[in-house]
């Protein structure tokens, strides 16, 4: 019988080792299932470049933040997945994150476009199993809140650009438009005026930051 072999990438050791006791001990009609774990960003790269000279993962399960919040290191999951596309085009890549907003998703698809992605509070010992035989046999696979950020922003009938994109997202957090325009190298009345543009595109002209906020949530760009 067949041995999928899993790479899972989480700074959190106890995650990791959740996912490796429920799949290794769980019966698929297939395959068995063997589980490695890598702790950290670095650890994680050294095991995908190790895979590509020996034997490439059939999965690898990455989380998107593998440092503090306070590192500041800019480095996440999405660069070993971007990694993994490079140097092992055959092992299917999965997202397990807490993140579950349309603005990163989206992103995400567009830099990877995973074989699958988890949100974190959808997953439980079920979801995980099916999962796995999903991406393996026949994927993608996506949990409910990621499946319909994806789903709102393919209704969408509205195409923004990238500062458009990013504009949107530092408004959602609570940036102040000054401070916006550092942030994605404009100008402020460049950024008002893009903010301007925006409302009038969602439909919100004459509404405040926080209506127009509401609108791109509403459409899957949030």
């Amino acid at each position: 019988m067949k041995t999928v072999r899993i790479l899972a990438v989480d700074d959190h050791e106890m995650t990791t080792l959740g996912y490796k006791y429920i799949l290794e001990d769980s019966e698929f009609e297939d395959f068995t299932v063997k589980v490695d774990i890598a702790k950290s960003y670095d650890r994680g790269k050294e095991k995908i470049e190790h895979s590509a000279r020996t034997l490439p993962y059939d999965i690898i399960l990455l989380d998107i933040q593998l440092f503090p919040a306070e590192s500041k290191d800019p480095r996440s999951g999405v660069d070993l997945g971007k990694l993994a596309r490079e140097i092992v085009p055959d092992s299917k890549v999965v997202f397990m994150s807490s993140f579950s907003d349309s603005y990163r998703i989206n992103n995400i698809f567009k830099a990877v476009n995973p074989d699958g992605y988890m949100v974190k509070s959808e997953i439980d010992e079920m979801s995980l199993r099916t999962m796995v035989d999903t991406v393996e046999k026949k994927p993608p696979y996506y949990t409910a809140s990621a499946l319909g950020a994806v789903r709102r922003r393919m209704a969408s009938n509205i195409d923004i650009d990238e500062q458009d994109q990013k504009i949107l997202y530092y408004l959602s957090l609570g940036t102040n438009t000054r401070d916006i325009a550092p942030l994605i190298a404009s100008a402020n009345t460049t950024v008002e005026a893009r903010k301007r543009q925006l409302k009038s595109i969602f439909g919100v002209k004459n509404g405040n930051d926080l209506a127009l906020i509401e609108e791109a949530k509403k459409r899957g760009f949030l």
